[in-house]
């Protein structure tokens, strides 16, 4: 086995899952967190399909499925709550959604004891050579890897340092998210409420057994000026200002927002890109093929991706030259059909019409009686399984 010293660049979902399997493989991964510690709250997200199996591979599944969110009705609602068309979610399929940090806690309870964690520290530059990656970090002492991994995240830092400025890689879908921490005062018992209007959403879903719920609001809007610099309060009087006067819940959430312990506030954008490496030096997840938020699957994308490259690199024995081939040839179809099917989601998800509401409310009203509902509901899942998931060992 060569090239088994490798830096990951991200505590998240990709970089955590890719230490798992890294260890298990007998590499020897470090990992690099600008965060002073693991981030162990926000909002829900979920996994589908072939990384429900990536999970079972890495025996995880059944705690995951112990820290599932549960929700069992998902309703359109008018501005008084009343609901005006409603689905399970089990008839899209058997997700798992649970908070995102407790995926984050799951895969670092077994990582921990292999796994070399590097806190509040950040890549400050890379330098290849013929043997090894010459990192400097911004505070720790500069150490050469043999292979560096970006897991970085939508504005990967790993990225802008090998490939150039992200300008070059991000399509913007056209909507803004916003997601924060709230009491349940709807009293949700495992629901989500969410009240639509022209190009804007706004919703609530408990969560920690109906103990809390988190707010999420969704809206069109050209992109912002340097909205990735935005302070939080800044985030939040962009909020304010684009549901001023919207009825629901949205006032009380709004008024709730200050008090939250995480806002999330950021643009829907992809990431394209035609390959994900370059010499030594790999994207994984969100880094290298950001979905979008709004399309949920961006923690599946994570740890299928983690899974392939760290079987690539041991089927290649550290070859990093074929195993990053190899996995750029097993996701690349993958990524693009869920890419293709989350351009689309936003004018779905907030209709820029009022009529445009009413139809897809009519439409959830009676898809459940549909002769072709079967057909269509798989349609919509296909890219969830557009992968065949090799056996590394």
């Amino acid at each position: 086995m060569e090239n088994c010293n490798i830096l990951i660049s991200g505590a998240g979902i990709a970089g955590l899952a890719l230490a798992y399997w890294l260890n298990r493989y007998g590499f020897k991964p470090s990992v690099v967190e600008k965060a002073p510690a693991l981030w162990e709250d926000g909002h829900a997200i979920e996994i589908r399909s072939v990384a429900q199996e990536v999970a079972a591979r890495m025996e995880i599944l059944a705690e995951l499925r112990r820290a599932h969110t549960n929700i069992q009705d998902i309703a359109f609602v008018n501005h008084a709550n009343k609901p005006l068309a409603c689905f399970a979610p089990d008839m899209m399929g058997n997700d798992i959604g649970f908070i995102r940090g407790d995926l984050i806690r799951i895969l670092y309870a077994v990582t921990k004891g292999k796994t070399e964690y590097i806190w509040g520290d950040s890549i400050a530059s890379l330098v290849q050579k013929d043997d090894g990656v010459d990192v400097t970090f911004e505070h720790g002492q500069s150490q050469t890897y043999d292979l560096v991994v970006g897991a970085d995240g939508v504005r990967s830092n790993v990225r802008a340092l090998t490939f150039g400025d992200e300008s070059q890689f991000i399509r913007y879908l056209g909507y803004y998210a916003a997601l924060f921490s709230t009491a349940n005062h709807l009293n949700l018992d495992y629901q989500e409420r969410i009240y639509r209007m022209p190009g804007k959403i706004a919703g609530m879903y408990s969560v920690r057994q109906n103990t809390e719920a988190r707010a999420k609001f969704y809206f069109a809007s050209p992109r912002l000026h340097s909205d990735h610099l935005l302070t939080s309060e800044q985030q939040q009087r962009v909020l304010k200002d684009t549901f001023a006067g919207e009825g629901w819940e949205i006032p009380r959430l709004l008024a709730s927002m200050g008090n939250a312990r995480d806002i999330y506030f950021d643009a829907i954008d992809m990431i394209c890109m035609d390959i994900w490496s370059k010499g030594r030096i790999v994207l994984v997840g969100d880094a290298g093929y950001c979905v979008s938020q709004i399309a949920g699957q961006g923690a599946s994308l994570a740890l299928v991706g983690a899974y392939v490259l760290a079987g690539e690199l041991k089927v290649a024995a550290g070859d990093y030259r074929s195993a990053f081939a190899n996995y750029e040839k097993e996701m690349q179809e993958y990524v693009k059909l869920n890419q293709k099917l989350a351009a689309n989601s936003g004018k779905h998800y907030a209709p820029p019409t009022r009529s445009q509401i009413w139809f897809d409310n009519q439409m959830l009203r009676m898809l459940p009686y549909m002769p072709c509902k079967n057909a269509i509901l798989k349609e919509l899942r296909q890219p969830y399984n557009d992968i065949t998931l090799k056996k590394y060992g």
